[in-house]
């Protein structure tokens, strides 16, 4: 299949002067970059660098204080926190925050709910309308569990399954609410290393088939290195470094930033 190319049009996400504090802990000091279309975007930066505080704000869990967002041109702070999935932002966590004693294929379906057309009347009279609506949900379900390689526990509690194959239902149920931005916190924890490749293989493969534009928070640099095109790094709330993975990881404040002043 053909890879959707990056638009040179504006931006999907811009980020401006975003500043948070947590009481007289600074956590985001005026942090601006913008990811383009299509683009596969890593945040890095060592821990406590405020990765996640601006994730957290991207999904409106946090308000910042200074600064703005704009998802599509259209200011995201406007936006009630329920409304971001349907605006079309997905997430996954750095720890997992699935339905443990539910099924792969029941977890992915209540990641579908945001995309449901039916009403509340119409559910409680069970009208004909619903039914269709269900099988299309779940035929769009079983789809994102063939593409991730999860038909084959469909029916299977969550609790039962590996760390590895939990994060793909995350990511599933993430990719069930048809993201046009999928921000990805740590999506390589605890992996080892034939699945973190494969891991690089879907993130990859999931913007070129779909256009998703990617933006992940990760600390395997071997990753983000290779599936970026590219790439912010934080440090202390700041913004340190911006551009291609070469330049980031060649920038002398990055190095110190991760190796120390003697490097």
């Amino acid at each position: 299949m053909t890879a959707v190319p990056i638009s040179a049009a504006a931006p999907l996400l811009s980020v401006r002067d975003i500043s948070v504090r947590f009481g007289g802990i600074v956590a985001l000091d005026g942090v601006s970059f913008e990811v383009a279309q299509g683009q596969i975007c890593g945040l890095i930066g060592p821990n406590g660098a405020g990765k996640t505080t601006l994730f957290n704000c991207l999904s409106r869990l946090y308000r910042a204080e200074r600064g703005k967002i704009d998802f599509e041109g259209r200011p995201l702070f406007e936006v009630p926190r329920h409304a971001i999935a349907a605006l079309g932002i997905g997430r996954t966590f750095q720890n997992l925050a699935l339905f443990r004693s539910m099924s792969v294929l029941e977890n992915v379906l209540i990641g579908s709910h945001c995309r449901s057309r039916g009403s509340f009347l119409a559910n409680a009279l069970r009208l004909p309308a619903v039914g269709e609506e269900e099988r299309r949900v779940r035929a769009r379900a079983e789809a994102l569990l063939e593409e991730l390689g999860l038909q084959g526990v469909a029916a299977t509690p969550v609790s039962a399954l590996p760390f590895g194959t939990q994060k793909r239902v995350e990511l599933a149920r993430a990719l069930a609410s048809e993201p046009k931005l999928l921000l990805l916190d740590e999506p390589a924890g605890g992996l080892n290393h034939e699945e973190v490749d494969r891991l690089r293989e879907q993130i990859r493969g999931l913007r070129d088939r779909r256009g998703i534009t990617v933006l992940l928070v990760e600390h395997h640099m071997n990753l983000v290195m290779r599936v970026s095109d590219k790439v912010v790094a934080l440090d202390f709330g700041r913004k340190i470094a911006d551009g291609t993975p070469a330049a980031v990881q060649s920038h002398p404040d990055v190095i110190r930033a991760y190796l120390g002043e003697a490097a």
